[in-house]
């Protein structure tokens, strides 16, 4: 790459000995370039503003700072007054007393090439942990959903109402009730229940129980007795119909099942005889596509590592028989450690676990 002064300078000998009676060519070749680079030269300003490439040399502009005047901010940053103070302080502070050095941005674009940029004063530096806007389950016991749906009756426009607490880690129904009303005496009753049978009394952190924005998980009485449990309440987000996912997919796994009567149930006992042996099953024998394909019972239990671990090792085992029938990684069997009511960036989620362990260990 030719400087802009040399360039300037090339040109003018080579414009004399043309002008003299050389030919173009040899004149370039005396001069150590080729003829067409010249002609670049003129034809694309090249002798005004000079090599356009990003890593050409340039010289440097007329307004950057000088060694000295670095130096000086360097000094001026390193004082003891201004030892723990960023340059959004110190800039203010100097004009103050009638100094200018430099911009902020340029005291941090020094302080950056000098490796000063760190952290001062003795607090922490700010963090941006944008908190997660769901509840964010770990293991069992820790996140529960409730909703009621309606259950079809042989009678046009009644109804059998069916309530069921669903704990999202596991997946596994804790307990339903199945009644002529949505009433909240009955939810009140089924949620203590369940409780007692959960032995949430020795917990040291209580569930949170999500439901949507319904009249009957919203009453009073409802509210005093998950207060008495230590139950702590979550609500659907406001103008968000869909935001109980895991009851509203159990929902539609019960009233799509092949044994679900279509035509309605004729009496209540029929209905509750209908969904204690499908809950047996679900809890028992169905294996959840949303849990790797163990049953609820099972992850709820514990028991869905070893069982997860086992698989991943056959799928190996098969690999190494045969591994030209395995293009790239075997089938995902890795434990699911994690679940949120709705779905949250991995970074969200892991960055709220990790202040969660801190704390605890405080």
């Amino acid at each position: 790459m030719i400087a802009l002064e040399n360039r300037r300078e090339i040109a003018a000998h080579i414009e004399e000995a043309h002008a003299a009676g050389s030919r173009l060519v040899p004149a370039c070749c005396l001069a150590g370039i080729d003829a067409r680079t010249w002609q670049r030269w003129r034809r694309e300003g090249g002798l005004t503003r000079g090599d356009k490439r990003p890593e050409a040399v340039r010289p440097p502009p007329a307004h950057v700072l000088t060694d000295g005047e670095k130096e000086e901010i360097l000094r001026v940053i390193n004082e003891p007054r201004f030892a723990d103070q960023p340059p959004s302080r110190i800039v203010p502070q100097l004009a103050d007393e009638g100094r200018y050095l430099a911009s902020e941005s340029t005291f941090y674009r020094v302080m950056r090439a000098h490796e000063q940029l760190a952290h001062r004063g003795r607090a922490k530096p700010p963090s941006a942990h944008r908190e997660p806007t769901t509840p964010i389950a770990t293991g069992p016991g820790q996140l529960w959903c409730w909703d009621v749906t309606y259950l079809p009756t042989l009678v046009i426009g009644a109804w059998f109402y069916l309530m069921v607490i669903l704990d999202v880690f596991s997946r596994k129904i804790l307990g339903f009730t199945v009644e002529t009303s949505d009433n909240a005496e009955h939810a009140a009753k089924r949620v203590r229940r369940i409780a007692l049978q959960e032995g949430i009394h020795a917990q040291s952190v209580k569930p949170v129980l999500h439901g949507d924005n319904g009249p009957t998980i919203k009453a009073t009485t409802i509210s005093q007795r998950l207060a008495w449990l230590g139950i702590s309440p979550s609500r659907s987000r406001p103008r968000v119909s869909d935001d109980n996912p895991f009851a509203e997919a159990w929902f539609r796994t019960a009233k799509y099942a092949p044994a679900f009567p279509a035509t309605g149930f004729a009496t209540i006992n029929e209905a509750r005889d209908w969904v204690h042996p499908f809950v047996a099953w679900y809890n028992n024998q169905h294996l959840h596509s949303g849990i790797r394909y163990v049953t609820p019972g099972q992850r709820h239990l514990g028991e869905d590592r070893a069982i997860l671990d086992h698989r991943h090792a056959v799928y190996q085992q098969a690999r190494a028989r045969n591994p030209r029938r395995w293009t790239g990684n075997t089938r995902d069997w890795s434990y699911l450690d994690t679940v949120t009511l709705n779905p949250e960036r991995d970074v969200i989620v892991s960055d709220s676990l990790q202040r969660s362990e801190s704390m605890h260990a405080a």
